[in-house]
């Protein structure tokens, strides 16, 4: 086996700190927003709700049919279309319904018991709807999740950079895991470092589930080839609508259906319908319950011809804390036939690992998760602001250059760094057209002007 030389590690480590100290630029700033909006939803959906669903009412007897309740969620909107109705949690939770009027969609919430509005405000409008925007798109539409992409693309090279700038080296072994006495710069490297390896894991997770939400790696990839497959549908009518088209404001359909046809109303395939009187939003709601919906689900109500009445309940959507319960129902609106009946065990591998990875991400599993996931960003949060701060130190007073590791002049088994950047660059889209574009940039820019070939030395 060949012993590297003094000199040949020493290369390697300043171009893994260069190109820790580059992507860095670009990431912090990004996952300063991501761990900030984050924490928001995580505590905003645990304290108020992200629906409204917290509103409480008073208990007193039976509660009122949902033909009368939703009666009085359009009197809150005269004109409006009910879309969604959102079933309480428990006794003392309000009745929410989505109602479409002409001024945009309202979200209302009815007292079950007395059926009257408690409340009415702008759907999606709130400070949770703000910060999963804000998480998912920056608020920049398509471009915001193109950036959002690359930088957690460029985070897990970031990760395995980091990683190796830590390793234990001269002898170091599990004391590399704790901080060490230092002052200055000292102290916060050796704070950075070991918060990042303590956090390590929990961030590759974070970035893989993310990237799974992504516009290219993730629908045009993973999500793509993990959809779930129609054939299991039992050779039901499929409409020209996707199950994405019921994702309402934040994602709220299972990542493995969204990119799955949604059923078809209008024929006479799929199974009985078990719930007697005629086909509206009680007699669907009386099924619901009679096939294991209980407390909190939520039910589309059909808009169009061929539209389906869709009753769902996943963790994703705070219906529950237990991923390996979702399940989604179509039910024909003419004939009430079950169209289709989706549970967790009929989801493709990969479609079962995002139900429950994704519930992860969200902390929506419980108390243990809400703190093991303010803690992360708060981790996170940490790395970003240590990470400035070395900089900060480590800059010549006054000076406007970036300061950035030199790079070696003669870098040893350059062909291997190159395919492990092939490697990620293929396996992440924007990661390589990113690795491409600074590449040309240093060499047919930053190079050849050399005001900008100070500034970023």
């Amino acid at each position: 086996m060949t012993t590297r030389s003094p000199a040949t590690r020493a290369a390697f480590y300043r171009a893994a700190w260069r190109w820790h100290f580059y992507a860095g630029l670009f990431v912090i700033p990004i996952f300063l927003i991501l761990a900030v909006t984050g924490l928001m939803m995580l505590w905003i959906a645990q304290i108020d709700g992200r629906d409204g669903e917290r509103i409480a009412v008073v208990p007193q007897g039976d509660p009122a049919s949902l033909t009368v309740q939703v009666t009085a969620a359009l009197s809150a909107v005269p004109g409006g279309e009910p879309v969604k109705y959102v079933a309480p949690r428990d006794a003392e939770s309000a009745a929410i319904f989505r109602i479409d009027g002409a001024e945009g969609a309202r979200t209302v919430a009815v007292d079950p018991y007395t059926a009257t509005v408690v409340s009415d405000f702008a759907h999606r409008g709130g400070w949770y709807d703000w910060a999963d925007n804000t998480h998912g798109t920056l608020l920049m539409g398509v471009f915001g999740d193109r950036v959002i992409e690359i930088a957690a693309s460029l985070g897990i090279m970031l990760l395995a950079t980091g990683l190796y700038l830590w390793w234990p080296r001269g002898g170091q072994s599990w004391r590399a895991l704790l901080p060490v006495p230092a002052k200055g710069r000292g102290l916060w490297r050796s704070l950075h470092s070991v918060t990042g390896i303590w956090i390590s894991v929990a961030l590759l997770f974070f970035l893989i589930s993310g990237l799974s939400w992504a516009g290219i790696w993730g629908a045009r990839m993973m999500q793509a080839w993990s959809t779930f497959p129609p054939a299991k549908y039992d050779a039901v009518p499929l409409s020209d609508l996707t199950h994405a088209s019921l994702n309402d404001g934040p994602k709220e359909v299972p990542w493995t259906l969204e990119q799955a046809p949604l059923p078809a109303s209008g024929s006479d395939a799929g199974g009985d319908l078990r719930a007697t009187g005629p086909l509206n939003i009680d007699t669907i709601d009386r099924f619901a319950r009679q096939i294991g919906f209980e407390g909190r689900y939520q039910l589309n109500i059909p808009r169009r011809p061929d539209a389906v009445w869709t009753i769902s309940r996943d963790s994703m959507s705070t219906d529950s804390r237990d991923p390996f319960s979702d399940r989604t129902v179509h039910v024909d609106r003419y004939s009430g036939r079950v169209l289709a009946d989706m549970r967790f065990a009929d989801y493709p591998v990969a479609g079962q690992a995002m139900a429950a990875g994704i519930a992860l991400h969200m902390g929506t599993l419980g108390w243990w998760s809400v703190i093991a996931n303010t803690a992360f960003c708060l981790g996170v949060i940490f790395l970003c602001v240590s990470g400035a701060v070395m900089w900060w130190m480590r800059r010549p007073s006054g000076s406007l250059r970036l300061v950035a590791p030199p790079m070696p002049h003669a870098m040893p088994m350059w062909r291997g760094a190159v395919v492990v950047g092939a490697v990620i660059g293929v396996a992440f889209p924007l990661a390589g057209l990113t690795f491409a574009a600074v590449l040309i940039l240093d060499r047919l820019v930053l190079s050849r002007v050399p005001t900008l070939r100070h500034a970023f030395s």
